[in-house]
């Protein structure tokens, strides 16, 4: 270092102690984000308070202890939480700390405009390099804009502090109080994955694709989620927070970011919040940014990275979509955050997905999360025109674009089966639903399957729904004059709501049925249904595709599916009537095994396929 670098650095050394006493009463306090937080300076604004008087103390979240907003604190200091987390949420529930609710793409244009003026700012820094600048290390966020906004800055130099990457760069000269304390920086480890977080995990990841940029957070669900992309090629990173799980994948090779379209090669983060590793990781990683959340959770940014897909929870989802992410019980539990920035930005993005995941139950199994109505006092964080896909432990429904009738049949397919006749019943009472609409499908035991066609196309298999009532109906609607002759032997001019919703709903264990829908652009492309005749141990069956898909092996993995399921289900055989002019129908049948039988003159041949040993 040089003589001149030296000079501005050592008289801003002082004790915690003497940091605090150039805090007057009367001023805003900022804090350090996460776990960056500057525990030494928090427990030294404590102990050294005697002298001040109606200071407001004010951040996101944070890791560690909040002396602060302790009951015999309230005549010095009042909280003001820009997120709620658990060191403040009893303060805020009894009225001694007070919510903001703000995107976090906006506090830093609220700190800088002054709107939210700040005094004082306490954060946790690097040990200066040999230019002069420390490192705001793990959380950049909104921590650089208070450091821009406040008239004094205290800072606590802490050698396990890491050097990190992107916009962490503060001059010593912008310091003006520099405390050498050491010490271990807070940690945050997710809990492992239970049955029901690798459940939603897997269906998330399934709409993942590779070459995909990842939000995702901390916790049970998001954990799951990155545990299940191993498989995965060339994944980007653009979030607001990066976690362990986001590091297992890249030195995984998983996360490349070689196809992202903004900043490739680099994860994109505001803030790191995990294990010890992690922060190890970061330190000094070239690919690894930290930008403020302004950059960061700025849909417009956001929106530049192609195939983004954003993934956050949420504490419950009324049938029309609306999400509440901030209340429980009507009172104010967490925040905004980044939820609404992300979801956006994904919306935005070409190929993106914007994903609300959490389980069907909460409270122990007790309380469901899909409700027919949000509770009094509930917050709405993603409003109903935001929301793209809802995922739970039973599967993923699609809303964006559905009307209120389609949003409530998806949502009640992929809640918890014991809530959805009470669901049911309170959605056709708002007249949400049809009088004669069905409860879903049991679902449980016919898993999805993606699968890639011989043109390399990928289209999800799996189990009708109900919901797929609208979709089925196009369809038919779309097919042409000569499959919809053969499909229903005669030309039919109509589809309507009666025959259709007989072949979305199944018939217990008497009937299994099969769609196919593209992974792009989620159209459905075709089914196949068997009924069963319990007398005789054997299911009729029909198998329709689009047209512009026929020819590509879809009937094939169609019928293979049904096969399966016939098989698993008891069923004796499968039968088909074929008309003599539907060539493909015959050739796909019998390809699959089916032996003919049956004169042409008789009007149509009929296909069988036995599926256990019969009687000659």
């Amino acid at each position: 270092m040089s003589s001149s670098w030296q000079l501005r650095y050592a008289p801003k050394l002082c004790t915690a102690a003497e940091a605090m006493q150039r805090i007057e009463p009367g001023r805003r306090i900022f804090i350090g984000s996460g776990a960056a937080e500057p525990a030494g300076l928090v427990a030294a604004l404590a102990e050294h308070s005697a002298g001040l008087a109606d200071n407001d103390v004010v951040h996101i979240l944070t890791l560690g202890p909040a002396p602060y907003v302790a009951p015999e604190m309230a005549n010095r200091f009042r909280h003001t939480a820009l997120f709620i987390g658990p060191n403040v949420r009893d303060a805020v529930q009894h009225g001694r700390a007070d919510f903001v609710p703000i995107f976090l793409s906006e506090v830093p244009s609220l700190v800088r405009s002054r709107r939210l003026k700040v005094d004082v700012a306490l954060l946790q820094v690097s040990p200066p390099d040999a230019e002069g600048f420390v490192s705001l290390g793990v959380s950049v966020d909104v921590v650089l804009a208070a450091v821009e906004a406040a008239s004094l800055v205290i800072a606590q130099v802490n050698p396990r502090m890491p050097t990190t990457r992107g916009g962490s760069k503060v001059p010593v000269s912008r310091l003006d109080c520099l405390v050498d304390l050491p010490e271990p920086l807070f940690e945050l480890l997710a809990p492992p994955p239970d049955p029901i977080s690798t459940a939603i995990g897997d269906l998330v990841a399934s709409l993942v694709p590779d070459g995909a940029t990842l939000q995702a957070g901390i916790g049970r669900i998001p954990n799951a989620v990155l545990n299940a992309l191993g498989s995965r090629h060339d994944l980007g990173v653009h979030t607001e927070m990066l976690s362990d799980g986001v590091m297992n994948l890249a030195k995984a090779g998983v996360i490349t970011g070689r196809r992202k379209t903004l900043r490739p090669g680099q994860m994109v983060t505001s803030f790191v919040m995990g294990s010890r590793e992690l922060y190890d990781w970061v330190d000094q990683n070239p690919q690894v940014e930290l930008h403020p959340s302004d950059f960061t959770n700025d849909p417009f940014v956001i929106a530049q990275n192609s195939r983004m897909v954003a993934i956050n929870s949420a504490l419950s989802v009324d049938l029309t979509g609306q999400v509440a992410s901030d209340t429980v019980h009507g009172r104010f539990f967490s925040g905004i955050g980044g939820q609404v920035d992300f979801i956006r930005g994904a919306a935005r993005s070409p190929g993106g997905r914007p994903i609300i995941a959490l389980p069907s139950m909460a409270a122990g199994g007790s309380t469901s999360r899909i409700v027919s109505a949000l509770e009094a006092g509930a917050g709405v964080v993603t409003s109903r025109g935001d929301v793209h896909y809802v995922v739970t432990e039973h599967g993923i429904a699609q809303l964006w674009g559905k009307s209120i009738r389609e949003r409530s049949a998806a949502l009640i397919e992929i809640a918890h089966p014991d809530v959805r006749p009470d669901l049911l019943n309170e959605a056709k009472q708002r007249h949400y639903l049809l009088p004669d609409h069905p409860l879903p499908n049991p679902q449980s035991a016919l898993p999805e399957r993606l699968v890639t066609l011989r043109t390399g196309e990928q289209v999800r298999i799996r189990p009708v729904r109900v919901s797929d009532e609208d979709a089925l109906q196009e369809l038919l609607y779309r097919l042409s004059d000569e499959s919809s002759f053969f499909r229903f032997f005669g030309h039919t001019a109509v589809h309507p709501h009666g025959e259709v919703l007989k072949l979305v709903e199944l018939d217990g264990a008497g009937s299994v049925a099969f769609v196919a829908e593209s992974t792009e652009t989620e159209e459905l492309l075709g089914i196949a249904r068997a009924d069963l005749d319990p007398r005789s141990g054997v299911a009729e069956l029909g198998v329709t595709v689009a047209d512009a898909w026929q020819s590509k092996g879809l009937g094939t993995l169609l019928l293979a599916r049904l096969e399966d399921a016939a098989r698993s289900g008891g069923f004796r055989a499968l039968r088909a009537e074929v008309l003599p002019g539907n060539g493909r129908m015959q050739r796909l049948l019998r390809r699959h095994g089916f032996t003919c039988s049956g004169d042409p003159g008789d009007g149509s041949f009929s296909f069988r396929l036995a599926l256990r040993e019969e009687a000659a």
